[in-house]
């Protein structure tokens, strides 16, 4: 299924779904392009969640239930986390990063601020980024960062379980291979999510963007497009438990990036290598962790 970027589409494409205005100062007019003619695709062929209504349904109900829930009990916790982020640094309690969420739908997922306001420079972000506030980096490290997504999840913008949503540049250089990943809205956690939840430990300092588009991201599209196409409430249902173990444990999830099978990595003994490399391509190992996308305001890279 290819998306096209043929001339005679262009004003068509304009008309569906005018770019936003933030959003303009960050892409090209090709990638921009891009991303309307692949959110055309995905609005032509609008089937439901997981092939039926009634498995829609299901994790739509599931979604709302789970998600309240947790809203509830985590309540405290955010009042606390929003207190310190006040009295840490001027600046908003939170940060809506820029992503592509379902049918190519623009999102804005809420997250807290982690980074001192009108923070700028890559849009990759490495363990111990000096952007990172004294509160932002413990954060970060917690993902406590994460929690207020939980709002999207409850107003119907994300799911619990489902592929991450990536930055608007990464989804216009790969439209192809994310007109199945972004079939299924994007979740809080996910395959891809457990493999690389150690994301910002292992990016290449020398040349952070490079590396996760040539070796990270094609792996987690490839665990997204699993997901994307075998979705069942069953496999909702080992996600958040294998999240649930890595949270309460603190143990690292490795998933089989042919079957996304999940089982805890084993532990490293003393004097072995703590962050290996990434497999060459193809290669049916676990995944590893990756380098980690920013959440914060800064000038992105180019991708032509």
């Amino acid at each position: 299924m290819a998306v096209s970027m043929r001339p005679r589409h262009d004003g068509a494409l304009l008309r569906l779904a005018p770019p936003e205005p933030a959003d303009d100062a960050r892409l090209a007019a090709g990638e921009q392009l891009q991303l309307l003619a692949l959110q055309r695709l995905l609005v032509e062929d609008a089937a439901p969640v997981g092939g039926t209504l009634a498995r829609a349904a299901v994790k739509r109900t599931f979604d709302i239930i789970i998600s309240g829930l947790l809203l509830l009990l985590v309540l405290p916790v955010i009042a606390v986390v929003a207190l310190a982020i006040k009295l840490d640094s001027p600046g908003p309690v939170f940060y809506h990063a820029r992503r592509i969420g379902y049918r190519g739908r623009p999102l804005r997922m809420l997250k807290f601020r982690k980074m001192h306001d009108e923070a700028s420079g890559p849009a990759l972000t490495m363990q111990g980024d000096h952007r990172f506030t004294r509160v932002g980096e413990l954060l970060a490290r917690l993902k406590l960062d994460e929690l207020p997504q939980l709002w999207n999840v409850l107003r119907g913008q994300m799911s619990l379980i489902g592929p991450r949503p990536e930055d608007p540049a990464f989804v216009a250089m790969h439209a192809e291979d994310f007109v199945d990943i972004l079939m299924v809205k994007p979740g809080v956690t996910g395959l891809s999510q457990l493999a690389f939840a150690e994301e910002s430990r292992i990016l290449d300092h020398s040349d952070p963007t490079g590396h996760y588009l040539d070796r990270i991201l094609p792996q987690k599209m490839g665990m997204d497009r699993l997901y994307a196409r075998r979705y069942r409430l069953r496999l909702d249902l080992q996600i958040l438990l294998w999240t649930l173990v890595a949270v309460i444990a603190r143990r690292q999830v490795a998933v089989h990036r042919g079957t996304g099978k999940m089982n805890l990595r084993r532990r490293r003994k003393p004097g072995e290598a703590t962050l290996p490399t990434a497999p060459p391509a193809g290669a049916p190992a676990l995944a590893l962790a990756p380098a980690g996308q920013a959440d914060e305001p800064g000038e992105p890279p180019r991708i032509a």
